[in-house]
C-alpha cells in the first residue's frame, strides 16, 4: 500500500468531515473540527441528515444517519453529555421519531429516503426494521447520554439474546461494537453481563468474517477491515490475525492509480450522477479506512 498516495487522494478530495477525521487520527488536530462539520449535518430536531451516509441524500432525520453521527463522535473521543451536538442527539432519539413503538425498534428505512436518490437498500420494505440496526447502538447511547429508562434497557436486552442465534452482517456488528463501547465506557454493566456481551460479540464477528482468504480483493466478501479500522483491537483473536495480514497483503493490490480505494457496490436505482457523486464521497473515508486498518500492528496484540 502506497500510504503517500492514499493520503494525498484524502487531502484532496475528502469532504470537510472526513478531511478533519483525518487530520484527528493522523496529524493529532483536536476533534474539535470534526464536531464542527459534524454539526452541519444536524437538523434542528437534532437528527442527522444531508448524505451523512453517502448512499441517501435525504435532508430529513433518520435513525441511520443520527447513528452514523455517533460512530463518528465516538471514534473521534467527542463523545460529551454537556455539547450541543449531543444534547441535539438525545432530543431526537427521545421524540420516537422513526421509532415502531410496537416493535420497540428504531427503523432502518424511512419513507422519505424515496423521495431523494438513493441506494436500494435505503427504500423502506415493509416495516423498516432490520433485526436490531442501528437500535441496539441508538438504546446504548439513550442509556448512556440520555434519559435512562426500561424501555431502552429492553431493547439491549433483547439484542442481545438475538445475538445469541441470530445471523448478523457486519454492519450489525459495527452497531453491536458500538453500543459495548457505549456502555462499557460509561460503566453501565446492570443491564447485562459485558463480559458475556464480549464473548457473543467475539463469536459474532469470527462468524462474519470471510475466512476464504483466496476471495480476498477478488469477491465482494467482508474483510477484516470491515470491523477494525483502528479501534476494537481487543476483539482481535489468534484465529483472526492471519485474515488482517492476508487483507493487509492485498491493500496494493486493491489500491487505485490516484491512490484512493474504490467501494464495492453499486445503488441499483436510476440515479447514475447522483450515485458517482456518493462514491466520490465515499471513497477518500474508505481510504482513511484503509489507513487506519494498515496502522494496526499485530505484534502489540501478541
Amino acid at each position: 500500500m502506497n500510504k503517500n498516495a492514499a493520503i494525498k487522494y484524502i487531502l484532496e478530495n475528502a469532504r470537510p468531515l472526513d478531511l478533519a477525521v483525518y487530520k484527528y487520527f493522523f496529524e493529532n488536530e483536536s476533534n474539535q473540527a470534526v464536531i464542527d462539520e459534524l454539526s452541519k449535518f444536524q437538523n434542528a430536531d437534532g437528527g442527522f441528515g444531508h448524505a451523512l451516509e453517502p448512499d441517501f441524500f435525504n435532508p430529513n432525520s433518520s435513525p441511520i444517519a443520527t447513528n452514523d453521527a455517533i460512530i463518528t463522535l465516538c471514534r473521534a473521543n467527542a463523545l460529551d453529555s454537556a455539547s450541543d451536538i449531543v444534547k441535539g442527539i438525545v432530543s431526537y432519539l427521545e421524540s420516537h421519531d422513526s421509532f415502531d413503538e410496537e416493535k420497540k425498534r428504531w427503523l432502518f428505512a424511512i419513507d422519505s429516503n424515496k423521495d431523494y436518490p438513493h441506494a436500494i437498500w435505503w427504500e423502506k420494505k415493509g416495516d423498516g426494521i432490520n433485526k436490531f440496526n442501528p437500535s441496539v447502538s441508538l438504546a446504548s447511547f439513550m442509556v448512556c447520554y440520555g434519559n435512562r429508562t426500561p424501555l431502552y434497557e429492553e431493547i439491549i436486552k433483547e439484542a442481545i439474546e438475538y445475538l445469541k442465534y441470530g445471523e448478523i452482517s457486519g454492519d450489525d456488528v459495527n452497531c453491536y461494537l458500538l453500543a459495548y463501547e457505549l456502555l462499557t465506557s460509561s460503566s453501565i454493566d446492570d443491564i447485562v453481563n459485558l463480559n458475556a456481551f464480549k464473548d457473543l460479540l467475539s463469536k459474532a464477528i469470527k462468524s462474519c468474517i470471510c475466512k476464504d482468504i483466496s476471495k480476498y480483493g477478488v469477491e465482494y466478501v467482508p474483510m477484516p477491515s470491515v470491523i477494525f479500522t483502528g479501534e476494537y483491537t481487543e476483539f482481535i483473536t489468534p484465529e483472526i490475525i492471519p485474515l488482517i495480514n492476508a487483507e493487509k497483503d492485498i491493500l496494493g493490490k486493491l489500491q487505485m492509480e490516484d491512490g484512493g480505494f474504490d467501494i464495492t457496490w453499486k445503488w441499483y436505482t436510476p440515479y447514475p450522477d447522483e450515485y458517482e457523486q456518493a462514491k466520490n464521497w465515499w471513497r477518500p473515508r474508505v481510504t482513511i479506512e484503509k489507513l487506519l486498518f494498515n496502522k494496526i500492528q499485530i505484534g502489540e496484540l501478541l
